[in-house]
């Protein structure tokens, strides 16, 4: 999404949707904060769909609440810096998009609600204190359940059948990097595949690693969750077509991006639903009570033009349970 693809979605949003009669209505304005990632189309994806929403959940910008939003530019410095800048608004709810916003935030304040979209590992990481009772001041939506870990494995065998060893990409400073390695561990001899990790600390890490894997034959690769997966994901893809490594990955902007087949939690939903969470809250209900959710939504993207440049046939099977085939 272009910015001034953005910019015309929200402003024509604000023009026609019909305030909704459900939100609180009071003569004094109502104020949440929002820190997103890179400013790229996805981070422009996810503040427009959450502004969506909200409108029409009945809260509009400028009318009854203010909706003040930061860009942290995938930098820790400047997540930090914005989410200290946020709670200086005095909001009444915040939103964190994603693991890394959540933990700026976080470290900000204990007192302001805080609601939270696809974050791995929210209990692991000491966020919320169980996933039914979060016990604090955040709550909100998982990325996905380490079940699905096991997920990517079996589409990698699905889809390059010869692969018989499988780098996964990973960040071993997270509870979430650790956890889904073990997944894909002890699902790989079910799939007669050896597995080993690469960590994903920064970009010259990554390269290295993915040029160690493809000096052996039959290598593939799985790219699990991280801000560092996703923020290196141009790099990621890249290398891959490079070395002619079959890729799963676990979202979907990799496949639109050129990567081979991308599965996992619809991102976008996770926003429409935390807008519900913000609305309660404004509503009077504490984050403490309300249960972390698992996401609801997945999608499989497959796309066709690097399956052929990698020499691969795609089952029919697959292609039928695709949401999206990218030609």
């Amino acid at each position: 999404m272009r910015r001034r693809d953005f910019i015309s979605l929200i402003g024509g949003a604000v023009a026609t949707w019909p305030v909704a009669t459900r939100a609180q209505q009071s003569d004094r304005m109502r104020r949440i904060g929002v820190l997103v990632g890179q400013d790229d189309p996805q981070g422009q994806a996810t503040l427009a769909t959450l502004l969506q929403a909200l409108q029409q959940l009945g809260w509009i910008d400028g009318r009854n609440v203010r909706i003040d939003h930061r860009w942290s530019g995938g930098k820790a410095a400047d997540m930090h810096k914005y989410a200290a800048e946020l709670v200086t608004l005095a909001p009444e709810v915040m939103v964190a998009t994603g693991g890394a916003s959540l933990g700026a935030l976080f470290q900000a304040t204990r007192t302001v609600p805080i609601v939270f979209a696809n974050v791995p590992d929210p209990v692991g990481s000491g966020f919320v204190e169980s996933l039914s009772r979060p016990g604090g001041n955040a709550t909100g939506f998982i990325a996905f359940e380490y079940g699905l870990s096991g997920k990517w494995l079996e589409l990698l065998k699905q889809i390059a059948p010869g692969v018989t060893r499988a780098a996964v990409l990973r960040d071993p400073t997270l509870p979430s990097g650790v956890g889904q390695f073990a997944v894909i561990q002890a699902v790989a001899p079910s799939q007669d595949l050896e597995v080993i990790a690469i960590n994903a600390s920064d970009e010259q890490e990554i390269e290295r690693g993915i040029v160690a894997v493809a000096r052996s034959p039959n290598g593939g690769l799985i790219v699990t969750s991280s801000p560092s997966t996703l923020g290196s994901r141009k790099l990621i893809v890249a290398l891959a077509a490079r070395h002619k490594l079959p890729a799963v990955y676990f979202q979907r902007i990799f496949a639109t991006e050129g990567g081979l087949i991308s599965y996992g939690s619809d991102f976008l939903d996770q926003y429409r639903r935390a807008a519900g969470y913000v609305d309660r809250i404004l509503k009077g209900e504490k984050p403490a009570n309300l249960p972390v959710h698992a996401p609801t939504k997945f999608e499989l993207a497959i796309n066709l033009r690097t399956a052929k440049a990698l020499g691969l046939t795609v089952p029919p099977s697959l292609l039928a349970r695709a949401d999206e085939v990218i030609e």
